[in-house]
């Protein structure tokens, strides 16, 4: 008896033991969280996507939109405007989708040199009133540019459905929340881009009114001339790409959502560079000559539906940040305004924080660091520390995947042509106050060519700024309270 019950204490401590072991090393441990990334869907889903006839969908009538309400808490009227993915708007010429992938990358790699371009300069301390167009680009007998070498390829992911004049025509623009100027090109044309919709013509508008030289609309321009006490404007974009032309004021619609007189914006009649499919673009950034600082937005948001989806979401106004809503800091640098710079602490993969140096994304006294979030920029771009971190992590988390060698600026990428559906770790953005942002797999695996070779959509930097792109934002409404200096992200809410 005695040896029986000494049997069952030692069983009984052992199975104690075993326990305390085990919950200790959970959590020591934590289990890695994991999200499933469909991989059948997204390769159909970019196959479509090289077919797709815009045409087919009626895609250029003008699409409907709610009536013009108000927003109970600030009595701020509410407008929406469709928005579309660039290959719902504009049929590529690719017929392979690895083409199609490097052709997006060479228009991303642009665009981030562009932001950056445009830091430095202020970084630098370059004032707008140092800026002077060059003799050769801004001429008040011709007003004419010279051609820039090489093949336009088309630039925007995203497209918005305007109205420009009165009475109004629709236009698709492209979407920015990375610039200011809002710009169309205008009739007569010296040298303008192919776009979907015809050309702007001013003498059909009887509210189109050019600006003077002496206005303050005229005098917050970057760059600037004047022509029989005319303003006329340029704006570069760093890639090579620009627009030149008259600075005008014209009434914008929004659909059946209202519209607005006497909106600053550029006529252009020169234009060059990787526009091609828009007739324009909305500038939404933070500085005074923007499309919602004119019209004194206290909010805007958009959803991002997937760039290789035929399918549309909206751009609103005024609407407030749904109840759901991630809550991130909204900042701006003293250096540059229009930037939109967001709160962003840190990040995890699998659940597990991911270690990099705190303050690592803080914008410092001299305006360098912090990180930005664009609409306009595809891939995210990190600062190398925080990219090879977060980079480190995932590919820890997922050695049983085969591996596939790297494709143009992305360095980690994986063979998935022999599944239909995988599990990968979760990746979260950390906005503090334990604050986070899980992304969905799609939004960080992508396909980059018809085979079944998906790459981690983040890259890294040599800028001090670092950029959360859209590929990140798909499928999230991203919701600017500029009243209240902080953006709010809700899933699913295209």
């Amino acid at each position: 008896m005695a040896a029986a019950s000494s049997n069952h204490f030692l069983l009984s401590f052992s199975l104690f033991l075993s326990f305390l072991f085990t919950s200790t090393l959970a959590r020591l441990s934590p289990q890695t969280t994991t999200t499933t990334l469909d991989v059948s869907s997204s390769l159909s889903q970019a196959q479509h996507i090289l077919s797709f006839d815009p045409q087919s969908l009626k895609a250029f009538a003008q699409t409907q939109t709610q009536p013009l309400f108000f927003n109970s808490s600030t009595s701020a009227a509410v407008f929406s405007v469709p928005l579309h993915s660039r290959g719902s708007v504009h049929k590529t010429h690719h017929t392979d989708y690895k083409a199609l992938v490097a052709s997006r990358l060479d228009r991303d790699s642009a665009r981030v040199d562009s932001l950056s371009t445009k830091l430095l300069l202020a970084l630098n301390g370059v004032k707008k009133s140092q800026l002077r167009p060059l003799p050769t680009q801004i001429q008040a007998e011709a007003l004419s540019t010279p051609i820039i070498s090489g093949t336009s390829q088309g630039s925007g992911e995203y497209f918005s459905r305007v109205g420009v004049g009165n009475p109004a025509k629709q236009y698709y623009m492209v979407l920015d929340t990375g610039s200011d100027i809002n710009w169309i090109q205008c009739e007569p044309c010296n040298e303008c881009y192919q776009q979907s919709d015809p050309i702007f013509n001013p003498s059909g508008s009887s509210t189109y009114s050019p600006v003077t030289c002496e206005s303050k609309q005229c005098s917050s321009l970057e760059v600037s001339a004047c022509r029989s006490g005319k303003c006329l404007y340029q704006v570069s974009y760093g890639d090579g790409s620009y627009t030149v032309g008259d600075f005008v004021t014209e009434t914008v619609s929004f659909g059946n959502s209202g519209n607005m007189n006497g909106v600053a914006l550029g006529c252009g009649h020169d234009n060059e560079g990787l526009f091609v499919g828009a007739a324009g673009l909305l500038g939404l950034g933070g500085g005074p000559l923007s499309l919602t600082s004119q019209i004194k937005a206290t909010s805007f948001s958009y959803c991002l539906v997937d760039r290789d989806s035929t399918g549309s979401s909206t751009l609103d106004f005024n609407s407030g940040l749904p109840a759901d809503s991630v809550i991130a800091p909204l900042m701006k640098s003293r250096k540059v305004n229009t930037f939109y710079y967001i709160g962003l602490t840190g990040f995890s993969v699998g659940g597990q924080a991911v270690n990099i140096s705190p303050g690592l994304f803080e914008i410092n006294e001299a305006g360098e660091g912090g990180v930005i979030i664009d609409c306009g920029t595809a891939i995210t771009r990190l600062q190398t520390q925080a990219y090879n971190a977060l980079r480190d992590a995932f590919v820890k988390q997922t050695q049983g995947l085969p591996s596939a060698s790297g494709v143009a600026l992305f360095d980690t990428c994986y063979d998935l042509s022999s599944k239909s559906s995988v599990k990968v770790p979760t990746v979260a953005f950390h906005f503090g106050e334990g604050k986070s942002l899980d992304l969905p797999a799609k939004n960080y695996l992508i396909p980059v060519d018809s085979s079944g070779t998906f790459c981690f959509a983040f890259a890294p930097t040599s800028s001090s700024m670092s950029i959360i792109g859209n590929v990140q934002q798909q499928g999230t409404r991203v919701s600017f309270d500029l009243a209240n200096n902080r953006v709010g992200f809700s899933s699913r809410k295209c």
